[in-house]
């Protein structure tokens, strides 16, 4: 779901001039930059609510995939608004959801997969109870159980 009123995480942002191209559009790997600048004000809105530190776990998610979906360009000195919202939540891995938005007009849609690791032997383990708590009580929207 991309809708602008599921994502409970959108931070507002300005291209800057060393984001565009020669077509004065945002270079289209520039997107995933922001969807990273995103997850950060995640994680950092799922912990100022919680008052917990989530640091040491989700720095043990690994990106496996990401999709981007293309429905118009921003350009330079705009102001956009990028927002992050958990879309499923499996075992080891979850999948969150990005939506870029001029005002009402959406820009950008895409979603990352990322699984969780053990600290010690680097495989797939088990995402932390108290970490999917935390990001299920944070969303709007209740994402896709796996």
């Amino acid at each position: 779901m991309t809708e602008r009123a599921a994502f409970a995480l959108v931070h507002p942002m300005r291209v800057r001039w060393a984001e565009v191209d020669m077509q004065h559009v945002v270079f289209n790997g520039n997107y995933l930059t922001y969807f990273d600048t995103a997850v950060a004000e995640y994680w950092r809105a799922i912990t100022a609510r919680t008052g917990r530190d989530y640091f040491a776990d989700y720095m043990r998610l690994y990106a496996v995939k990401a999709t981007l979906d293309f429905h118009a360009s921003a350009r330079y000195d705009e102001l956009i608004d990028v927002g992050c919202r958990l879309a499923r939540l499996g075992r080891s891995s979850m999948t969150l959801a990005f939506g870029i938005w001029r005002g009402e007009e959406r820009l950008v849609s895409g979603e990352i997969v990322y699984v969780h690791v053990g600290a010690a032997e680097k495989k797939s383990a088990p995402i932390p109870d108290y970490l999917r708590e935390a990001m299920l009580a944070f969303e709007r929207t209740p994402p896709a159980l796996a």
